[in-house]
């Protein structure tokens, strides 16, 4: 079931294209990691989402349009830097948030026992750690117990503790069957977090799915025989073989994770063929990423 579309959205600042002809869906349930260098428009996209921004062309619709005009109260959010009362409590200032969205049993105590900041419910938000402000920000956005959570870069600026809690909270949220989008242009954040993923540069959708058939896991292969024309015909008939390219003499395969070095060394020996070169690492998903936003 979509829980978001968006069709052909365009939006710019004088000379710049922020988002250009944008499509997207994202369905109940899902992950959904919006990947892509700094300036390449995701925080403009969410804005748009939000409806914080408008966009110039283009449409986006939530819930299948169940809940009319009422949608945003199904969606919490973190944008950028969270900003709270800094004299007050944790716990004051989720009840303030409360009231804010008129939500008569906001469950304060099971946001911040989600956050792991129970303990910490009557400290003034002045004496938390980055991390912790971060923590009580997730927090705020599930006030109402929305179906949707939207974070634009939730781990920026964090040290690797704080990263790692915050992405454990995402995880634990997920598990509850909520649907989250996640902005950020760490591509390993996405990878560990992410069901599906979107990478967008300059604005445009590059590539869009599970993060699996994305970013996938394939090794890079080189491999040779004296009869390289034999050992070329024959790699090319196998459905594990992702990409076969032939460069100086060799050949450079991309190949499924189930494919192994023995395997390739059997199925050239069964075939006639001696290899003379046999190499085999995992591809870089950072490369990979490279390629498809170069």
């Amino acid at each position: 079931m979509p829980v978001l579309e968006i069709n052909q959205l365009t939006k710019t600042y004088r000379s710049i294209t922020a988002v250009k002809d944008l499509s997207l869906q994202v369905n109940k349930g899902q992950v959904f990691g919006i990947l892509g260098p700094n300036g390449s428009g995701k925080t403009t996209t969410l804005g748009i989402i939000l409806g914080i921004i408008r966009a110039d062309v283009g449409t986006f619709s939530w819930f299948d349009g169940e809940y009319g005009r009422d949608e945003r109260m199904h969606i919490g959010a973190l944008l950028e830097t969270p900003n709270f009362y800094p004299y007050l409590s944790a716990w004051d200032n989720l009840e303030i948030v409360a009231h804010i969205k008129k939500i008569q049993e906001p469950q304060i105590d099971r946001w911040l026992q989600l956050v792991n900041l129970l303990e910490r419910k009557d400290s003034a938000f002045r004496t938390f750690s980055f991390g912790m402000k971060q923590r009580l920000a997730i927090a705020a956005a599930m006030i109402g117990d929305p179906a949707v959570l939207i974070f634009d870069e939730p781990t920026n600026g964090l040290d690797p503790q704080g990263i790692a809690e915050v992405r454990e909270i995402i995880l634990r949220i997920a598990g509850e069957g909520k649907t989250i989008i996640m902005a950020s242009h760490i591509l390993d954040e996405v990878e560990k977090v992410c069901s599906h993923v979107g990478i967008i540069k300059k604005g445009k959708l590059l590539a869009t799915g599970e993060v699996g058939a994305i970013l996938s896991n394939d090794r890079q292969v080189d491999i040779a025989a004296e009869d390289l024309p034999k050992l070329k015909a024959l790699l090319s008939s196998l459905p594990a073989i992702t990409k076969l390219e032939e460069k100086n003499h060799h050949l450079s395969l991309l190949v499924k994770e189930e494919i192994t070095a023995a395997y390739l060394n059997k199925l050239a020996f069964d075939n006639g063929l001696v290899l003379t070169h046999l190499s085999m690492r995992p591809k870089s998903l950072e490369s990979e990423f490279l390629e498809i936003t170069r």
